[in-house]
């Protein structure tokens, strides 16, 4: 059977370039095919890189689909389901709230894990007996999970082309986060099949895109343990709570670690505990930061603005507090109740909820009514904060103590967040892949 897997074209931000749309392959699609083949054929189509012939005649379609692209996701169906063609709309939004999703958008919804879903979608679809709903059963283990099909990548496309998963899920449940809904689940992939899937990806240089790299630091230790002797080079997603156990840190820097995103969402307790974030602890956050970068790491730190405890005056409270501690990089977000989490589940019995257009629900815009502030302060103080912080000034004041680190942070500080749009022009005449690969080289360096 011939399946045609599509990631629906998502809406840039006001502060996002080209750079963010070309940033890395779909991982869940690659890791979908990965499962049907050899049995099936199978191709793998990114609008947002490549212009989506919708005039094709595959055998079935599967969409993925984030709560942003839900809106473009129909589009596509009713596309194909007017030629008889049926389409599988599964991914995170799907999982986490499909009853959001009108009966009439696609065939069948995929509900939970691939592996558990897909197998059965494709035997019912040889049968002629495709079923509205496939929900994943039971608990995943490490051995369940697939490896993604990263031979079907075109790498000039994308800057990136190293991402490796070691996990699904986190285990927190913070009430903003998909990870609060009723499929949450977390378990890490089995060691020896993501040491496969960083041979096959054959690059020194790795991302780790899970959720939480350290959501189980015994599995995390043993882990780092192996891939030490690899000599590699990488970036992963932990809680703040990672520094609080030295001896970790220490293994993930003596393993190759260069920097970590790391959810600190507010400097404020009443914001933080507004949304039953408890592995945050505010009064750490400074030693944790020493902590990380007195071992050579740099932070990627994310806020979150709009939070229950948050004023006017939170946006020059955090951008002090970004530039003093020296914050190499920093992603803001305006809080965004998602449906399907704790925290969509409240705003809407509060009555907060401004629109149910899905397509604002991608952090870039006020799509629920503020306690402390204006919905309109909230978003013009969003806006501020990125500009502030990507400001020359700025960026020199936060600049890396260690030299050894100030090469990655000119990249992204310059050619990714200040100056992106030169960039994403350059990359549209030499490749998006050359002006990864390059970065990466000079990423590499690491200075006296």
């Amino acid at each position: 059977m011939n399946v045609k897997l599509i990631q629906p074209r998502m809406i840039k931000r006001p502060m996002d370039t080209g750079l963010k749309l070309h940033m890395a392959p779909p991982l869940g699609l690659l890791t979908v095919a990965g499962i049907l083949r050899p049995a099936h054929r199978v191709q793998v189509c990114n609008e947002n890189i490549e212009p989506l012939d919708l005039t094709d005649a595959p055998d079935a379609v599967g969409l993925s689909v984030t709560v942003d692209v839900l809106p473009r996701a129909m589009e596509i169906a009713r596309a194909y389901r007017s030629r008889n063609i049926p389409v599988i709309a599964g991914g995170i939004h799907i999982t986490a709230a499909a009853d959001t999703v009108p009966p009439d958008a696609f065939d069948a919804l995929c509900i939970g894990a691939a592996e558990g879903t897909w197998p059965d979608i494709m035997e019912d679809l040889a049968h002629g007996r495709l079923r509205r709903v496939y929900r994943c059963s039971g608990r995943l283990t490490g051995k369940d999970i697939a490896s993604p099909a990263y031979d079907l990548i075109a790498a000039q496309p994308y800057l990136y082309c190293n991402v490796v998963h070691t996990s699904r899920g986190c285990p927190f449940r913070c009430d903003f986060c998909y990870n609060s809904s009723r499929e949450h689940q977390y378990v890490n992939r089995c060691v020896e099949d993501v040491l496969s899937d960083i041979r096959a990806v054959g690059q020194r240089h790795i991302l780790f895109i899970d959720d939480n790299f350290t959501g189980n630091p015994a599995w995390t230790r043993e882990f780092l343990r192996r891939i030490r002797p690899m000599n590699l080079l990488w970036n992963a997603a932990v809680s703040v709570d990672v520094a609080e156990d030295p001896q970790l840190l220490d293994l993930m820097r003596d393993s190759g670690c260069r920097s970590l995103f790391i959810g600190f969402e507010s400097i404020s307790p009443q914001s933080i505990n507004s949304v039953h974030k408890r592995q945050n602890r505010t009064e750490q956050y400074e030693r944790a930061i020493r902590e990380i970068h007195r071992r050579g790491i740099m932070i990627n730190a994310s806020f979150v603005f709009g939070l229950d405890g948050d004023t006017p005056g939170t946006f020059q409270a955090t951008l002090d507090w970004i530039v003093r501690n020296r914050i190499e990089t920093v992603t803001s977000h305006i809080l965004t109740p998602y449906p399907g989490t704790a925290l969509y589940e409240r705003m809407k019995a509060e009555g907060r909820l401004l629109t149910e257009d899905l397509s604002l629900y991608n952090t870039a815009h006020v799509v629920f009514q503020p306690k402390g502030m204006t919905a309109d302060e909230l978003y013009r103080g969003y806006l501020w904060m990125y500009r502030q912080i990507y400001s020359l000034k700025n960026i020199i004041r936060r600049r890396p103590a260690a030299r050894r680190q100030r090469m990655t942070y000119w990249l992204f500080n310059l050619l990714y967040r200040k100056y992106g749009h030169f960039t994403d022009w350059l990359c549209r005449r030499v490749t998006y892949e050359r002006v990864g690969r390059l970065a990466q080289r000079l990423a590499r360096y690491r200075g006296r």
